[in-house]
C-alpha cells in the first residue's frame, strides 16, 4: 500500500525532540507514574509501563530513578498525582491538532493550552471535534532504502495490520496498540530497527501547508510542545520547508 511522503516531517520532528532532550526526563517520569498507577507497578504485567521504561532507558535515565517513580505511583512513596487530559483543536489552514497532557492542575493546563492556540493562530475545539481524524495505533517507521519485502514479511507474520510505503520510500508498519510490542520485538529480532517506534495517534489524512502557513503551523506546534504539562502533540499537517 502506498502513502504520502512523510520522511522530511519525521526527521524534523526527531530533530526537535533532540533539541528538547533535557525535557524528556520530565515527560518520561510522568508517563511512568501514570502507567504504574493505572496498570500496576509490575512491568511484566503492564505493557504501557514496559514501553515507558524503554523510553526511560533510551533517555539514559538511571534505574533507581525509574524505580522511585514507580514506587511513588503505586503508593510506596509519597508523590504527586497526575491525571491525563486530552485537548483538541485546529491550527493553521484548519489542520487538526490533538494535545495530550499529564497534569496535577487542570485549571493551569487548560489555560496554557488555550492561550497557545489563540495566540498563534489556532483555536481549541470541543472533545471529539478532531479525534475522529486520527487512528490510535502502533507505528514503526523505517528509513528509505530499507527492504520493503523483509519488513512486510516479518511484520505481517508478527501480527501487524498494514505495511505502508510512502512516496519518498519510507516504510510504515501499523499495528493495534496491543500488538505493537510483539511486532516491534519481531522486527528487531530480524535485524530491523525502526527510526521511530511508538503508540501514537496517526492522522488518517493530511493537510499540505507551505511557506508562511507552514512556518506559522510549526510555531504553534513548537509552543504547544514546550508547555510543561504537554506530553504529546499530534496533528495532520504536512509541513514543507
Amino acid at each position: 500500500m502506498a502513502g504520502h511522503s512523510k520522511w522530511a516531517n519525521i526527521q524534523h520532528r526527531k530533530g526537535r525532540q533532540d533539541e528538547k532532550r533535557q525535557r524528556i526526563w520530565t515527560r518520561v517520569v510522568r508517563e511512568i507514574m501514570v502507567a504504574a498507577r493505572t496498570g500496576g507497578g509490575d512491568p511484566t504485567a503492564n505493557p504501557r509501563l514496559r514501553l515507558a521504561i524503554e523510553k526511560a532507558k533510551a533517555a539514559n535515565m538511571p534505574a533507581d530513578t525509574v524505580k522511585r517513580n514507580i514506587d511513588k505511583a503505586t503508593g510506596n512513596l509519597e508523590g504527586v498525582t497526575y491525571e491525563e487530559i486530552r485537548y483538541e483543536g485546529y491550527g493553521i489552514g484548519g489542520a487538526a491538532i490533538i494535545v495530550d497532557t499529564m497534569t496535577d492542575n487542570r485549571v493551569r493546563t487548560v489555560a496554557e493550552v488555550r492561550h497557545a492556540f489563540s495566540k498563534h493562530g489556532g483555536n481549541m475545539g470541543t472533545e471529539g471535534s478532531v479525534a475522529f481524524q486520527f487512528k490510535h495505533c502502533g507505528q514503526l517507521i523505517f528509513a528509505p532504502g530499507t527492504s520493503e519485502d523483509k519488513v512486510m514479511e516479518v511484520a505481517l507474520e508478527a501480527g501487524a495490520e498494514d505495511v505502508v510505503t510512502d512516496d519518498d520510500g519510507a516504510i510504515e508498519v501499523l499495528t493495534t496498540p496491543a500488538d505493537f510490542e510483539a511486532v516491534k520485538n519481531a522486527l528487531e529480532a530480524a535485524g530491523l530497527t525502526a527510526d521511530m517506534a511508538e503508540v501514537t495517534m496517526r492522522a488518517e489524512n493530511s493537510i499540505d501547508l507551505t511557506a508562511e502557513d507552514a512556518a506559522r503551523m510549526q510555531k504553534l506546534i513548537d509552543v504547544l510542545e514546550d508547555l510543561d504539562d504537554v506530553q504529546n502533540v499530534f496533528h495532520n499537517a504536512s509541513i514543507s520547508e
